[in-house]
């Protein structure tokens, strides 16, 4: 019984800690998508949709997709299409509720460019997210993929 609580109770303290850390990634890292009931609205379940960001009264649903998506931009949400609907998954939050120990699941510092723009492994790649120029020259992050290693980038020569 008590290795339970204790199990519990340090899931319940890695889940916290993985929000502040995400709501500071995100103040930082997706330009203009950052609010507080945004970030706790993606920690009530591992998915959100459009429609919960309508539903919770932080935008209407234009901007509640555009919001969505720099999460997905800046590696926070991955974006999956199922049907006719799209699910915008926490990645961070999913792997912390079904690993059997919580481990370090904060986010990376992104690298640096020589131009100072930062890049993420998809974009070294060449295999960066669509968009405008100008986009993509202030805003990739690293994805972040099955813990903090998955969004290391090489140093650009």
């Amino acid at each position: 019984m008590d290795e339970t609580a204790r199990w519990t109770t340090e899931r319940i303290r890695a889940i916290r800690q993985l929000m502040r850390e995400t709501a500071e990634y995100v103040r930082s890292e997706a330009y203009g998508a950052y609010s507080l009931e945004l970030v706790e609205l993606i920690f009530v379940q591992p998915y959100c949709r459009i429609k919960n960001v309508v539903e919770s009264g932080i935008a209407q649903r234009q901007t509640a997709a555009v919001y969505l998506k720099r999460l997905v931009s800046a590696g926070v949400l991955e974006e999956v299409k199922v049907g006719r609907e799209k699910l915008f998954i926490n990645p961070h939050l999913m792997q912390l509720l079904t690993a059997e120990e919580p481990g370090d699941l904060s986010f990376p510092a992104p690298e640096r460019t020589l131009s100072g723009g930062v890049q993420h492994n998809e974009q070294a790649q060449g295999r960066g997210h669509a968009g405008t120029a100008a986009r993509k020259a202030r805003a990739p992050v690293p994805r972040h993929r099955g813990g903090p290693a998955a969004g290391a980038v090489a140093p650009v020569p």
